[in-house]
């Protein structure tokens, strides 16, 4: 078969890939064949500055010769094996890995191969924890979850979602979550002071758990940051009150890092910045440097202590996926783990995460930037259309996707969300490389609000 044209290819993806999150009536394909440190290049060779990070899973750049070869090695051993029942060095070297760099207390890992499936094996596990445990409550049926909260989308992490536009469709297959108010200091509650917040917020989560805690099993929380809400930082002191409040309640803490770990908020794991162990530690994105799908889900001895027993028992935790701690994902991410050692990654965050701020610094100044955030290496611009008054932009103005549009005619590739526009690039990213991201940005809010 002769090798397609780029008008075919073009043609093939419009008609035939039904893409995630992206209405198809209005795609137009930007197909992206290779890559190199922190650039991609699409198939007429324009080469783009990652500022997505693949979809926030990027870590070291694109191509990275350590995990590159790491994948190589492995594949002259073997693909896969599976883990129901057998296993592979290579993933049980990751698993003592990840057991030696998460909070301490977390001593068991169950891999997956994505983020909504470590949030739902969490749930399950959480669940049928509280049937089995030392002292069983199966009336704690039921989660706590924040509002505006993205964990995946599977049945049980859409439920513990609370994102309109992508669940109330599907509003009738959900178990009940609770929901606890966004602690948003953009827009705070009616007569709250943004120095009130803290206090207001965990004021608000512990009426729920005095009302409800005798039927919570588990509270799920994006540790410091909610990413695909519109990277709403929360207050410092919020993550540690709310793990304080749960245990309080004996409540189980789920922490989803899928987003929020491996570097990306200046520590390895988020819960560090507060010192927070939870319950249950969902990693998946930067898990394997954004090479190949693998999830993992890690928990404490309590937990796995109660799915012990005789196979007749009927303890087992029954819940598998195929390539769940896949052997070329395992090795992708011990390499992935071999370089932030060997590069110092943490230790060069710092100075990039300075640079960051100061961008955002300068970009809140225009007009029409409502509101700048960041925690560690990621960062949002919030676009409005009268910043006095907060006033948005119409839906259909499309202002965030045109700003990005804008910035990768640039030669920056960026994903808004809504009109926020989310500034995710590696953690391999220069301070040159940021540079131009920012005025890519910039270039493409002044080009589209003729803001001089």
């Amino acid at each position: 078969m002769n090798s397609p044209t780029s008008n075919q290819l073009r043609h093939w993806d419009r008609t035939l890939v039904w893409h995630a999150f992206t209405q198809m009536a209005d795609y137009e394909p930007l197909i992206l064949e290779r890559g190199d440190g922190c650039h991609v290049f699409d198939i007429d060779g324009r080469r783009y500055l990652d500022a997505t990070s693949s979809l926030w899973c990027n870590v070291h750049g694109h191509r990275h010769p350590r995990i590159d070869a790491a994948i190589r090695e492995q594949l002259d051993r073997t693909a896969h094996v599976s883990n129901l029942g057998t296993s592979n060095p290579t993933t049980i070297r990751l698993a003592k890995r990840l057991v030696d760099i998460a909070p301490p207390g977390l001593g068991h890992v169950f891999f997956s191969d994505n983020g909504a499936t470590a949030v739902e094996v969490a749930l399950k596990m959480a669940f049928q924890y509280w049937r089995q445990c030392r002292e069983p409550k199966p009336d704690k049926t039921c989660y706590v979850a924040m509002g505006e909260a993205y964990h995946g989308d599977t049945l049980g992490a859409v439920s513990v979602g609370g994102m309109a536009q992508f669940h109330d469709t599907f509003r009738p297959l959900l178990f009940e979550t609770l929901r606890v108010p966004v602690p948003d200091a953009y827009r705070l509650p009616p007569g709250v002071q943004k120095s009130e917040l803290l206090a207001h917020s965990l004021a608000a989560l512990e009426s729920i758990l005095v009302e409800h805690h005798a039927r919570i099993a588990a509270l799920v929380i994006e540790p410091l940051v909610q990413a695909a809400a519109g990277v709403i930082v929360h207050p410092a002191g919020y993550l540690r009150g709310v793990r304080e409040l749960t245990r309080k309640y004996n409540v189980l803490l789920i922490a989803d890092e899928v987003a929020v770990g491996f570097g990306r908020t200046g520590k390895m794991f988020a819960c560090e910045h507060e010192g927070v162990t939870p319950d249950l530690l969902c990693i998946a994105k930067g898990l394997t440097g954004g090479y190949l799908p693998m999830a993992a889900t890690l928990t404490t001895d309590e937990i796995w202590n109660a799915f012990l027993g005789d196979s007749s028992s009927g303890r087992t935790f029954y819940h598998g996926h195929t390539y769940g701690g896949n052997p070329l994902g395992a090795a992708a991410a011990m390499a992935t783990l071999d370089v932030f050692e060997e590069e110092r990654t943490l230790e060069q965050l710092p100075a990039k995460i300075a640079r960051l701020g100061e961008i955002l610094e300068r970009l809140s100044q225009r007009s029409h930037v409502g509101h700048v955030r960041q925690c560690g290496l990621i960062a949002a611009v919030e676009l409005v259309r009268d910043r006095p008054t907060r006033e948005p932009y119409a839906p259909a103005d499309l202002m965030g996707r045109k700003v990005c549009n804008a910035a990768l005619q640039r030669g920056v590739l960026l994903r808004p969300l809504g009109d926020v526009i989310v500034i995710w690039p590696p953690l391999a990213i220069s301070l040159v490389q940021l540079d131009e991201i920012a005025q890519a940005v910039e270039c493409g809010i002044i080009e589209l609000t003729d803001e001089a």
